[in-house]
């Protein structure tokens, strides 16, 4: 039987755009809003979060980028996990991502895309969508797309490089409107009223990870590694290019609101649920017209996103299929195409069953599955130059071993930061997890391949 393997097409500028598609999606839109509350309205401890949340993202990028090209294969995180502590752990990290985490990503993808054309409808026709239409809008969305993306990988990276194009046009032009026209003076005050050192830590942590959810998205070149040409050179600097470059454009966009509104006029906007702070920013420099063109690069940045996740994601669950340990049929490749066709459907369906929950219990389960996970690969990183010294290594983290020791440390500060901040979601992530264990016993003894 002839073998079948993936064709390596994905170059560094396709590489980036996967990567800009995914992290460049609705978080630099909304994210904000949060991350003043979270900082109680501190406008230099809110920048400063956006600043630590890229430098972190930056070493998470760096440990993954030696991961990535020491095996550069189809499967990313779940490879690592698989390789360093068995399947089981492997599996664990695959299910809840599968279940909740990856799926739930694209379920939020899609509902954001819907709401957002539901306020282009309301704005341009004076009527918007229903709840319900929307939900069918986002199913289609994600049927579409994982159409699109089973024909042609190639042709999927081409429309990603489109869109990175398109939408990075009427983002800068509203960056530079506010910094450039804005009126307001930015004092970067870095205080809280009152607490302790322990407690301004907290609240700068617990801000730093509702940044996570605008750089979400940075592990998933890792996934289609086996897909990249020349992957010791372009896997690590399309991380690098990638998450520098978008560190920069956030602190610089939520810079640029705060130069056009004022922290009093974000207090009221927010109370009344109003969390898309740029349009408003657009309206007061541009007009009607102003906040056409940010509602317009909102879908053109989430459609991206979106499409970028459903080509990703299904890679993890076909390296799952080939252990074993996860539906036989994920492990086909179609035979003209070389796409993982049921492993993208599977994942498509996950996605369409979470679009019933809300938007925020989603969220807020992405940033707890990541930081477990996240802590068990990067000592994973120790085990490998342990076990595998003579392993060929194109790239080698910067640093070692006190870049990654330091940077395990924080993971673990912000883990508890989560829990200590946001109980609920936390455990109902530590339930997920721990369920996935006996799930994973029942699935190997019944042989469910």
């Amino acid at each position: 039987m002839k073998k079948t393997s993936m064709k390596r097409e994905i170059t560094l500028f396709g590489g980036i755009s996967i990567l800009s598609g995914i992290m460049v999606g609705s978080g630099i839109f909304f994210v904000g809003s949060y991350v003043l509350l979270r900082t109680e309205y501190s406008v230099g401890l809110a920048l400063l979060a956006w600043l630590v949340g890229g430098v972190i993202t930056l070493l998470y990028g760096l440990i993954y980028a030696e991961l990535g090209t020491m095996m550069p294969e189809a499967g990313g995180y779940y490879v690592y996990l698989r390789n360093a502590y068995g399947k089981a752990v492997a599996f664990m990290s695959g299910f809840m991502n599968f279940m909740l985490a990856s799926s739930g990503s694209i379920a939020v993808l899609a509902l954001a895309f819907s709401l957002v054309l539901h306020n282009v409808f309301f704005v341009l026709f004076g009527f918007g969508l229903s709840q319900i239409v929307q939900i069918i809008l986002a199913a289609f969305m994600i049927i579409a797309l994982s159409l699109f993306n089973f024909f042609n990988v190639k042709l999927s990276t081409g429309l990603l490089k489109a869109l990175l194009v398109i939408k990075a046009i009427p983002i800068l032009v509203v960056l530079t409107s506010g910094l450039l026209l804005g009126t307001q003076s930015v004092q970067l005050d870095f205080s809280l009223n009152g607490g302790s050192i322990f407690g301004w830590l907290s609240v700068l942590a617990f801000a730093v990870i509702a940044t996570f959810w605008a750089y979400e998205g940075w592990t998933n070149l890792n996934n289609v590694a086996g897909e990249i040409k020349n992957p010791s050179k372009n896997l690590p600097w399309s991380l690098i290019i990638s998450i520098g470059s978008i560190t920069v454009l956030y602190v610089l966009y939520n810079f640029s609101l705060l130069r056009v509104l004022s922290v009093a006029e974000i207090r009221d906007l927010i109370a009344n649920e109003e969390i898309y702070l740029g349009i408003n920013a657009a309206a007061m420099i541009m007009g009607t017209a102003g906040m056409v063109v940010v509602m317009l690069t909102m879908l053109i940045s989430i459609f991206g996103a979106l499409n970028a996740a459903i080509m990703t994601f299904p890679r993890v669950y076909y390296a799952m299929a080939k252990d074993g340990v996860m539906f036989k049929r994920f492990a086909s490749l179609h035979p003209r195409h070389k796409t993982p066709l049921y492993a993208i459907i599977g994942s498509a369906i996950m996605a369409i069953i979470l679009l019933v929950f809300g938007l925020d219990d989603l969220i807020s389960l992405v940033a707890f599955g990541g930081l477990v996970f996240n802590t068990l690969i990067f000592v994973s990183l120790f085990i490998y130059r342990r076990t595998m010294p003579e392993k060929t290594r194109p790239y080698k983290v910067w640093g070692y071993p006190v870049l990654p020791v330091i940077t395990i440390v924080i993971t673990l500060g912000l883990l508890v930061a989560l829990f200590v901040e946001s109980i609920v979601p936390s455990l109902i992530g530590t339930a997920v997890i721990l369920a996935s264990l006996p799930i994973y016993y029942v699935v190997k003894r019944l042989q469910v391949t």
